[in-house]
């Protein structure tokens, strides 16, 4: 029978959405969250190994992204990693309103609910992550009619998705991975919003879409540092900022940045360690 490596990665803070999009860097089967952490599988014939995870997890701690990791590897025997995949993802009820499903799972929905189809694969908002939660209560709280929203970061396309189902007239999603551009424009289709939401492989500073209504970032501080001002170039006057992927320690120097900008927060929150902050 084949085999296969897995390799069980704790970091400290856990960090599991940044970890799992450096990580895709190499050439791995397959990224699955758990409560401590994350567990990364390949093949045992792939050259991959425990160092060149350790060269990521390392670059991370040096990047600030976090503190330190611990990391084990195991031979074990191969498994079906669709019938795996579709035994890990479930339906999550974000709030009494917004509920996100898998295609492949049934759920009763009621009539005031809003039904959001994602299957996630190798890109990343599966709505496990608090600062996916915590992005889609704010967008439940300012999404207004006819808005014009950008989601800068948009891994599955979760939140342009859902902007447009919570009210947005349209929304645009971009992301610098591959993958979530193939995985963004299947879960696009699969909510029936081809006409509504779209997905680009690019950059901030390659859209030439500026005055934005809304604008939802949820990657980790050091990039929201970085594309600050970029994201002031593209909102319009009064438009609403919500800012996530930030852990509570984070918060000052965000605020800080952003204030300089002319942002003001108008409203935050917090699941564990990790916050979301909006600003207009």
């Amino acid at each position: 029978m084949k085999q296969y490596k897995q390799f069980t990665i704790q970091t400290y803070p856990q960090n599991n959405e940044t970890i799992s999009g450096l990580l895709w860097q190499l050439d791995l089967s397959g990224i699955t969250e758990t409560d401590n952490g994350l567990i990364a599988y390949t093949s045992e014939l792939n050259k991959i190994g425990i160092e060149e995870i350790k060269n990521i997890l390392e670059s991370a701690v040096e990047q600030q992204l976090i503190d330190k990791f611990d990391i084990a590897e195991e031979i074990l025997e191969d498994k079906n990693w669709n019938e795996e995949y579709e035994k890990k993802v479930r339906v999550i009820e974000v709030t009494d309103r917004i509920v996100i499903k898998p295609s492949f799972k049934d759920y009763n929905e009621t009539e005031d609910q809003i039904i959001i189809t994602i299957d996630p694969k190798m890109s990343f908002g599966t709505g496990e992550h608090e600062t996916t939660k915590l992005v889609l209560m704010m967008l439940e709280k300012y999404i207004a009619q006819n808005n014009f929203v950008l989601d800068v970061g948009s891994g599955t396309g979760i939140l342009a998705i859902a902007s447009v189902l919570l009210g947005a007239e349209k929304a645009i999603g971009i992301d610098n991975d591959e993958w979530c551009l193939l995985n963004g424009t299947e879960n696009i289709k699969a909510n029936n919003l081809e006409d509504r939401v779209d997905i680009r492989l690019a950059e901030l500073n390659q859209i030439e879409e500026k005055d934005f209504d809304l604008i939802v970032a949820n990657i980790n501080k050091h990039i929201l540092l970085d594309i600050s001002e970029s994201l002031q170039s593209k909102i319009k006057n009064g438009g609403t900022l919500i800012l996530s992927g930030l852990l509570f320690s984070d918060e000052t120097d965000i605020v800080a940045k952003y204030s300089d900008l002319g942002f003001k927060v108008i409203d935050k929150n917090q699941l564990n360690e990790w916050i979301v902050l909006a600003f207009r």
